[in-house]
């Protein structure tokens, strides 16, 4: 089963040219070992995917409260390349947003793809989008699951069962399909720099993926990195805060 895609081939170079890399140290990280175990098993169980993944209609409530929210919302659902850098409110619930903006991207019928810091993360994460998307199209990626049960979730994401992923650095690698959103939460994480050849942090990874796709970025968290503050200053994102009274 080809595993490598044309897409991932083009991230991977990428990658591999902004930190002086070889192209094989990136692929063992954009590429989970394969294991025919879980490759034979998942194909006598096919992967047909949910007909209708979101189960309800967003509420815009918790988006509109910052400056544009709305306006993102909408540009996610039509497919747009909106890209922000949010700065969430203090005591927001950052997965509830984040599962907001998945439902939406997936309701126009694209692929979303959320990278997190920790397993924590992933599993708070998890439950909140699976409240409003079909857990059968829901995959959580990380190190953690054991080789078995990693590549069993990857081929699925390969062959488009998966319309949202959830993962900590090495799945922002994931071959999503028809992705239109790609989301970094807590980008000044230092689980989120990669400590093997040739480095990528998962941040600039994903704002390489979003250039070359021309799809939605959002990089988010309760405090502003500089990277991220550098991206609004060139005009390649735009500001998604709220108000100072809000605040």
């Amino acid at each position: 089963e080809p595993v490598l895609t044309p897409e991932v081939r083009r991230l991977v170079d990428a990658v591999a040219a902004r930190y002086a890399g070889t192209r094989p140290d990136v692929l063992r990280l954009a590429i989970p070992p394969r294991h025919a175990g879980a490759e034979k098993a998942s194909n006598k169980a096919g992967s047909a995917p949910a007909l209708l993944p979101v189960v309800d209609p967003v509420d815009p409530a918790g988006w509109g409260r910052y400056n544009r929210g709305d306006q993102f919302l909408d540009a996610l659902h039509a497919g747009r390349s909106a890209r922000a850098v949010w700065q969430a409110l203090p005591g927001e619930q950052w997965c509830e947003r984040l599962a907001e903006a998945a439902a939406q991207t997936v309701s126009g019928g694209h692929g979303v793809l959320i990278v997190v810091p920790d397993q924590r993360d992933i599993d708070a994460l998890h439950r909140a989008a699976i409240a409003r998307i079909d857990e059968s199209a829901v995959v959580a990626l990380a190190a953690g699951l054991g080789p078995s049960a990693r590549y069993r979730r990857w081929l699925s994401v390969l062959r488009g069962q998966a319309r949202l992923v959830i993962g900590t650095r090495s799945a922002v690698f994931a071959p999503v399909e028809r992705l239109g959103l790609v989301v970094v939460w807590d980008d000044g994480d230092e689980t989120l720099s990669e400590p093997r050849a040739p480095y990528p942090h998962a941040r600039e990874v994903a704002m390489l993926r979003a250039h070359q796709l021309r799809c939605a970025a959002l990089i988010g968290g309760y405090a502003r990195t500089a990277e991220a503050q550098a991206l609004v200053a060139s005009g390649w994102a735009h500001d998604l805060v709220a108000a100072r009274p809000i605040v």
